[in-house]
């Protein structure tokens, strides 16, 4: 019997305060425990975004329990896949990972009106990523 690795993916923003806490929350609810999931800042803030928190609840996802994370070396070389939302250059990179860059305005400062365009866009990314590690 073979046992089969889970595959891990690692949501890296600045502040992972939005961008990747709402990728990550989609990508648990969506996936369950099929997925490893982890989000990390370069320069974590103090608090998770609240637009970003009240756009995940009216998709019906809870993110408050998470806290910004500082991004660790540990954390890109336990993942398989890396994807980065604008941290630029301060991500680590190792050989034989799956990087990808998500290009997606910052909700920081934002109003929901304008943080919604960009949820919707994370949950479409969020499939396509299942689907690309899943099937």
């Amino acid at each position: 019997m073979t046992t089969q690795t889970k595959p891990s993916v690692l949501f890296v923003c600045v502040h992972n305060a939005g961008r990747s806490q709402m990728a990550a929350g989609y990508l648990r609810h969506i996936a369950g425990d099929r997925i490893e999931v982890r989000s990390a800042g370069s320069m974590p803030a103090d608090q998770i975004n609240p637009t970003a928190v009240a756009a995940m609840r009216e998709e019906g996802i809870d993110i408050t329990a998470e806290q910004p994370k500082v991004l660790t070396t540990e954390a890109v070389q336990d993942s398989d896949v890396v994807i980065t939302m604008g941290c630029g250059d301060a991500c680590p990179f190792f050989p034989g990972k799956r990087y990808e860059d998500w290009e997606l305005d910052d909700p920081a400062g934002q109003g929901i009106d304008s943080v919604r365009p960009i949820r919707d866009d994370i949950k479409q990314r969020i499939t396509t990523l299942i689907s690309s590690l899943l099937d």
